[in-house]
């Protein structure tokens, strides 16, 4: 049987569309209901939904009394705090292309970007860095702040294949790309409700990200108000170990997180969350260690759910559909998946192959702004192809083997660092840790660990841990301690810096 998923397609968006029209499309009947509460340890505060819409539409009006025209792009320079979403959704209410970034990016970074969109505005939180030459206005928080008592501005509506937003990739496998997203990508979303959260209106959704990142905006913010559920957000500096007794304190339904947060916050002792029904985790491949200590303390499973930049999460593990153990889960209902061998045709199942997802999909993107021949480059037929090396069984579930430049070769035959790094996880000592394959002279490789740890472990008693869990050609030959693992903006290990810096610094000659 060959590797493709197709239980037919999603219900079409609906025409003329507008994605902030279509997330606050309950406001008016939940309008004393809470929209987002943003917690800590000693207190919260309240958005209803009556308030959000009224801001987003007060600043809305603001930003098109600046002077800015349907399709002019919106750099979004804002830290952790509720203006993100508001100007977010403001922006795209009335046309404007919002792009939303990093906080952490650099003046060189974010300069790149800029000279790439060239934003006609830049909304700037306090102390976060901006372009070195804007070029454009720059308004900061008090003057976004004040828009929000501006009269509503009217949705502007259109069809739902045009422009709406643009993210940037983490950069894994290059320099990073500007992507450009359809109004209608919000609609492919609700194939995740029933197949990912199981998401209802009576929700409380806590996700333990920061505002600005844009796995906190979708699954954190925008998907439960667009059923009409409350969105719980941690405020700025609340530490790992708080967030249990936040859980229990505001009743939260459902948790999302990175699998890092996971593990930081089982290192402290978690209260009884009776209403806590389950968890959610993405971002990157979540170790099966970390997810039965979390079921183990809190009787609650982990769903986790598979994504990228280009396309909203597609795969993914649910309630009424849990993942088969060692899979990332079932490619979601509405979704037509494929996995392609080199030739660009499906594999047979149960063989490795590039995951790709129909051209077809309306969370897909538009394209790489300003590359249509890298855009080009990543379809093949109806395909778009992820790099992400996958098998899918006979019954559609999907296993994760790592990104096609990750994959290591041990003489000959290919590796994925993920099975390293869950063998050699279960080290007592061991933080975090990343495997990837490098250069140690001319033409040779060999596979490196690159470990965080508690402790100084000795080598050779790593080697006879690693030999009792892994084949020999799979066990590392090499040992790096390091500080920390490098990731991107959006929590994935950047496995290519760790191998090049290494070379770098110790490689072939």
């Amino acid at each position: 049987m060959d590797a493709i998923f197709d239980e037919g397609p999603p219900p079409p968006c609906p025409e003329p569309f507008n994605l902030a029209a279509h997330v606050l499309g309950r406001a008016a009947e939940r309008a004393e209901r809470n929209a987002l509460v943003v917690i800590h340890p000693t207190g919260a505060e309240r958005w209803s939904y009556a308030r959000l819409e009224a801001a987003v539409r007060g600043t809305a009006t603001g930003l098109l009394a600046l002077g800015l025209e349907p399709g002019d792009r919106v750099l979004m320079r804002l830290g952790n705090t509720v203006d993100f979403p508001v100007v977010f959704l403001a922006a795209l209410a009335v046309d404007l292309v919002p792009v939303p970034t990093s906080a952490l990016l650099t003046v060189p970074e974010v300069s790149r970007i800029a000279e790439e969109i060239a934003p006609r505005l830049i909304v700037a939180g306090e102390g976060v860095s901006l372009p070195a030459d804007p070029r454009c206005p720059v308004i900061g928080e008090a003057e976004l702040r004040a828009m929000r008592e501006a009269a509503p501005a009217d949705y502007a509506m259109g069809p739902a294949d045009r422009p709406g937003y643009i993210i940037y990739t983490s950069g894994t496998s290059g320099s990073p790309r500007a992507v450009v997203h359809a109004h209608r990508a919000i609609w492919a979303r609700r194939m995740m409700w029933r197949d990912w959260y199981d998401l209802t209106p009576d929700d409380r959704l806590l996700h333990a990200g920061a505002f600005n990142w844009t796995y906190t905006l979708g699954t954190g913010l925008l998907d439960p108000w667009t059923v009409g559920a409350t969105a719980l957000i941690p405020r700025a500096g609340v530490r790992p170990d708080r967030l249990p007794l936040l859980i229990r304190r505001f009743d939260a339904t459902i948790f999302a997180a990175a699998p890092g947060v996971y593990r930081q916050m089982l290192r402290f002792e978690m209260p009884r969350c009776p209403k806590l029904r389950h968890g959610l985790s993405a971002g990157e491949k979540l170790p099966e260690a970390t997810r039965a200590a979390w079921e183990k303390a809190t009787g609650t499973a982990i769903h986790e759910a598979y994504g990228m930049s280009e396309c909203s999460t597609f795969v993914s593990g649910a309630p009424a559909r849990p993942a088969p153990p060692g899979t990332l889960g079932y490619p979601q209902r509405g979704r037509r998946v494929a996995v392609l061998g080199e030739d660009g045709r499906p594999v047979a199942r149960g063989q490795p192959g590039v995951l790709a997802v129909s051209r077809r999909d309306p969370g897909l993107m538009l394209g790489y702004l300003g590359a249509e021949e890298e855009t080009a480059a990543r379809f093949s037929g109806e395909w778009f192809v992820t790099g992400d090396i996958v098998s899918m069984g006979a019954d559609a579930a999907i296993s994760y083997l790592g990104r096609g430049d990750d994959m290591m070769n041990a003489g000959g035959v290919r590796v994925s660092p993920l099975e390293v790094e869950r063998a050699l996880a279960e080290h007592p000592l061991i933080e975090e840790v990343a495997a990837a394959e490098v250069e140690v002279k001319p033409d040779v490789t060999v596979i490196a660990a690159f470990i965080v740890t508690a402790g100084e472990p000795d080598e050779a008693e790593l080697d006879a841990f690693a030999a009792a869990r892994l084949a020999r050609y799979k066990c590392p030959r090499l040992w790096v301690r390091v500080p920390q693992l490098p990731r991107g903006a959006n929590g994935k290990i950047l496995r290519r810096k760790l191998r090049e810096d290494w070379e770098a610094n110790h490689g072939a000659a």
